[in-house]
Parts: C-alpha cells; sequence; structure tokens
C-alpha cells in the first residue's frame, strides 16, 4: 500500500500544477521562477516597471505585462496594478518571488479575493508568522526561547510613552536593536547603545519601516553579540505535515544583510542540528504553516539557541539547501500551492537533513562598493563573464550591456558551489571567483574573493560581527591596485619601504596587454 502511495505521488508530481502564473517580481528571482514553471509545463508572465522594459526577465517570460512607473511604491508595490495584470492574462496563480510584496498578507489575500492562488504561505499565516512581534508570541507559545525582547509593538503616539519605553530597554539591557515588526533585510533596525539614543532610533526606525514594509510598527530585541545566525528551511503542506530540509549559516552580514550562506551549517553538533529542526517544525506546526518558509536563529558564544524570526518566503539562499537536499525549492512551492502533499524528493530530504552528505555555499554578487561601506554603484554592465564548471551555479538577473537601475535591490547574481564536503566546496568557489569577470560598475567580488582566502572563515569561525571585525575595504583596495598596476608594468608589487623592484621584462611584452592588465584592476576598484 505505501507504495502505491509512492508511485502516485510520483506521477501527480509530473503533472503541470496550473496552465499559466504571474511573477510578481524582477531581477535574478523571477529569472529563477519562471525558468522552474517552464520546467514543469507552465506558461509564464512576468511584469515590469519603466526601469525593467528591457530586463532579461521581461525576455525570458512567455509575455510580459508593464505595471507602472521605475518607482516600486508605483510598479513592484502595488498591489492593484499587479491583480490587474494577473486578471488581464489569464493567470491561475501568483509567484510573490522575495521582498516587495512577498510577505504581505494583504497581496496574498487580494490575489484569492481576486480568484487567484498565491504560491506562499496563506495570508493567516503571514499574519501570524511574517509579523516578527507575533512570530514571537507563537515561539513563546509551543516552548521554543526567543532572543530576550518585548512581545508587543511600542507605542509611539504618546509623548509620554518614552518613559514605559526606556524602562522596557533597561529590563532588557543595552545594546538592544529597535526592529521593524515587519519585513526584514536590516530595514527598520537601528542599533542603541546608551539610553539617551534610544528616542531617535525609535524614530528613524519606525519611520523607514512604514517607507519600506508600509507598516512603522517597531519593538525592542537584545543585541546577541558575537553571534552566529543560522536558519531552518521548512516546507508544509495543505495536509498539515511540517519537514525540515536543512539548515543555513548566514552570519557573514554588513548591515544585517546577508553576503555569504552556506549548508549546512558548519560546526553544529548532530544535537545542535536536531534540536534547531525540531524548534522549526514545532512553530511551523503551531501557525498551519502550508508552502515555504525559514525560521531563523542566533546561537550566542555560549552555544546558546534563541529563535530571532520567521521568513515567510522563499529566501534569497534558497539554492545552497537546494544543492545539498537534492530538492527544487520553487517547484515544491509551486506543488504544495496546488494542493498536494510534499513530494517524495522533499521527504528524502527531510530524512537526510540532520546527516547531510553535501555541501554548498553562495556569495551574493551585489552592484556595491565593498571599500565604501558597500555603498550601492548604480551604472551599466559593460563585460559580464559568469563562471562555469563541476559543482557551479550561477542565479543571475542581468546580461552584459544592461544597466543596474539605483531605485532596487543592488543584488545582481548569486554564485554557488557545491561538493561533497565543505574543503572541496570552498576549493570549487575559490576558482569560481577568479574566474569571474564584471566590468563597468564596482561589485562586491573583491571583498568575497577576500573572504574565501580569509582563515577565519576557513575555518568556520564567523559570526555576525565578522564583517565588521576583519574587513577594511580601503586597506584591500588599494593593495590590490598596487600589485596589479605594478604587475601590468613588470614591475614587482611594493615591499619594504614603499620601493617597487624592476622584474624580468619578457621579450616583445604587449602594451595593450599591460593596459588590459591594469584596466582591469581599475574595472575592479573603479572609484
Amino acid at each position: 500500500m505505501a507504495t502505491s502511495r509512492s508511485r502516485v505521488s510520483l506521477r501527480r508530481d509530473t503533472e503541470r500544477p496550473f496552465r499559466r502564473v504571474l511573477v510578481a517580481n524582477r531581477g535574478e528571482i523571477a529569472v529563477r521562477i519562471i525558468r522552474a514553471a517552464r520546467g514543469l509545463g507552465m506558461e509564464t508572465v512576468a511584469v515590469f516597471s519603466d526601469a525593467d522594459a528591457d530586463s532579461l526577465h521581461v525576455h525570458v517570460a512567455d509575455q510580459a505585462v508593464r505595471i507602472g512607473p521605475s518607482s516600486p511604491a508605483e510598479s513592484y508595490l502595488n498591489v492593484d496594478a499587479l491583480v490587474d495584470a494577473a486578471r488581464r492574462t489569464g493567470v491561475e496563480a501568483v509567484h510573490p518571488g522575495y521582498g516587495f510584496l512577498a510577505e504581505r498578507a494583504e497581496f496574498a489575500a487580494a490575489c484569492v479575493e481576486a480568484g487567484l492562488v498565491f504560491v506562499g504561505p496563506p495570508a493567516t499565516v503571514i499574519a501570524s508568522l511574517g509579523d516578527k512581534i507575533a512570530a514571537r508570541r507563537v515561539a513563546a507559545a509551543v516552548g521554543v526561547p526567543a532572543v530576550p525582547g518585548t512581545l508587543d509593538s511600542l507605542d509611539l503616539s504618546r509623548p509620554d510613552g518614552i518613559d514605559a519605553i526606556e524602562a522596557e530597554a533597561e529590563r532588557i539591557g543595552f545594546p538592544l536593536l529597535v526592529k521593524a515588526a515587519a519585513g526584514g533585510g536590516g530595514r527598520g533596525m537601528r542599533r542603541v547603545d546608551r539610553p539617551d539614543q534610544l528616542p531617535a532610533a525609535l524614530a528613524a526606525g519606525a519611520a523607514e519601516a512604514g517607507s519600506a514594509f508600509g507598516d512603522g510598527s517597531v519593538y525592542l530585541e537584545r543585541l546577541l553579540s558575537p553571534a552566529r545566525h543560522v536558519e531552518v528551511q521548512l516546507l508544509g503542506d495543505a495536509m498539515g505535515t511540517v519537514i525540515a530540509i536543512g539548515e543555513r549559516d548566514c552570519s557573514l552580514q554588513r548591515r544585517h544583510q546577508k553576503l555569504v550562506e552556506e549548508a549546512p551549517a558548519p560546526g553544529l553538533s548532530p544535537a545542535q542540528r536536531r534540536r534547531l529542526h525540531e524548534w522549526a517544525i514545532r512553530i511551523g506546526l503551531a501557525a498551519g504553516l502550508q508552502n515555504a518558509a525559514t525560521c531563523e536563529f542566533l546561537l550566542d558564544r555560549d552555544g546558546d539557541m534563541w529563535f530571532l524570526e520567521v521568513n515567510v518566503r522563499l529566501q534569497v539562499e534558497h539554492g545552497v539547501t537546494e544543492l545539498v537536499g537534492g530538492v527544487d525549492l520553487v517547484v515544491e512551492q509551486f506543488l504544495l500551492a496546488s494542493g498536494r502533499p510534499l513530494s517524495v524528493a522533499a521527504l528524502a530530504a527531510a530524512a537526510t537533513a540532520t546527516d547531510p552528505g553535501a555541501h554548498a555555499i553562495e556569495v551574493r554578487i551585489g552592484a556595491e562598493d565593498p571599500s565604501a561601506d558597500f555603498a550601492p554603484t548604480p551604472g551599466t554592465i559593460r563585460r559580464w563573464v559568469m563562471p562555469v564548471g563541476p559543482g557551479v551555479r550561477v542565479d543571475a538577473g542581468i546580461e552584459e550591456g544592461q544597466a543596474v537601475a539605483p531605485m532596487y535591490d543592488s543584488l545582481i547574481a548569486k554564485i554557488m558551489v557545491h561538493g561533497t564536503d565543505r574543503d572541496e566546496a570552498l576549493g570549487r568557489l575559490r576558482r569560481a571567483l577568479d574566474d569571474t569577470e564584471i566590468a563597468g560598475l564596482q561589485t562586491t567580488l573583491p571583498f568575497h574573493r577576500f573572504v574565501v582566502r580569509d582563515a577565519d572563515f576557513l575555518a568556520g569561525s564567523v559570526s555576525t560581527d565578522w564583517v565588521a571585525d576583519r574587513w577594511d575595504g580601503g586597506t584591500e583596495r588599494d593593495r590590490a591596485r598596487v600589485d596589479a598596476v605594478a604587475a601590468a608594468a613588470h614591475l614587482g608589487p611594493r615591499r619594504d619601504g614603499g620601493r617597487a623592484t624592476k622584474a624580468a621584462h619578457p621579450s616583445g611584452a604587449s602594451t595593450r596587454r599591460r593596459e588590459a592588465v591594469r584596466q582591469a584592476a581599475i574595472d575592479r576598484w573603479p572609484r
């Protein structure tokens, strides 16, 4: 009988879940979803703003619809425009990707009200887990310890309310964070080291949260430092089954935004891994999770583990879990949204999640200057060469000649590698990064090349403070320029006393080649 059910499940998993779907997003994640949908035999509809009219996700979709001007508020955050585009194109389902409206319960509800399937958790689950305060309450209710902080949003409307908030902050202890109840990515977050900094942090955090997410609610949470950031990937079906298919370490961050992710999290004991998975499942079951979500935790210096939040959507870093577990999470999302039970592939990944037989690492390539505190660097891509080879995967949403617009997230590609163990994955990542070429604007490539040769990272000994403690972008930029320009001129790199030593000049050395090497150094660090 069990064999018969497995055969039915396998057969049903190969049937297309929907005839046509709309992807309510842009960039690399839109391209990723479109390709997964096409693999399931579904037609795809892309949406675009004026700034994205010639973008890659528009070209790879079967159909594309303009939804508004370049401003996100008038396009990708416009619920009415997206629902109207879905109705006009006759789609059956809407996939929100990540960011924008992916964790907005009102968008999920609007899709359902329009007769569309929302490819993600139901609106009720988004409301109970996507709101960080509500998620903290769920964790507390099922006995999962959360990072110390408040369980209610702060009332900033009363002038005399600050006294009560200051008293609560003293109870929690400094340093602490003001955090947005909605959304993520570090927006609406402010560090507070002293009581006198609290009023300004509350005002700034609430204002940024309101602008980014349409919800200015904030709460207080103790700042655990140093700490590791580890998250558990969950999947749930309509029959009430919730599974964990592995965890990821996302500790390398700048301004609370992730830069490098890997699966499984290095250094965890089997007991720690099992406990994290069990806690995450407990929270998912309590909230009635359906579709995909990620339960995030912090591990402090003493090895204690604390619930942080839940992301009720597909994560940017989902690919490393796919590479380790052998399951396509976007395909799973579509199958689950169509009402099917968890697939054979998903159940198999869950069965080996606490003892994985592979390792994967992802680096986020962003249009940012890592020598200037990762400031955005919009511009046009003049050269675009991505790595290939065994164990290498690239998810990108841009092509050579396209522009990186200033009004959207700076992520332009994700380079992922996997191997039988972490050492093999690290070797492949070093080669992949050395093979990558991007010119026309500054990217985070120099930072990632530094990371994969750093002793602490190689040992798996990193924390959320690692970037602030170890990365000196200006110094690394200057060193790279000196070495590269010296090599182009056939001079040895500067050593003691800042002197350069003349190297042997190869017979017939090409001036054009030297200029090309010099220009490559400038392209790598153009500012």
